[in-house]
């Protein structure tokens, strides 16, 4: 089974609040996220998934969309 992280582990490696994370899941902004009852899981390769998509060579390559956030 892959390894899983709870919001706090996933905050911390993405060096951002759980708040910002409540928001991109609300937003669909966020990596993708399971959900367990009341818990939010995130995979390890989701996380990584979604960290390469924000992968830039330059501030001219980003996207018209992520300028006003």
């Amino acid at each position: 089974m892959e390894e899983l992280f709870d919001t706090s582990e996933t905050a911390q490696r993405l060096r951002v609040t759980r708040a910002a994370l409540a928001k991109w899941r609300v937003a669909g902004d966020g990596p993708t996220f399971l959900r367990c009852g009341r818990k939010i899981l995130y995979r390890a390769s989701d996380i990584e998934t979604w960290l390469a998509s924000r992968e830039y060579a330059s501030t001219s390559a980003y996207p018209e969309a992520s300028l006003s956030r």
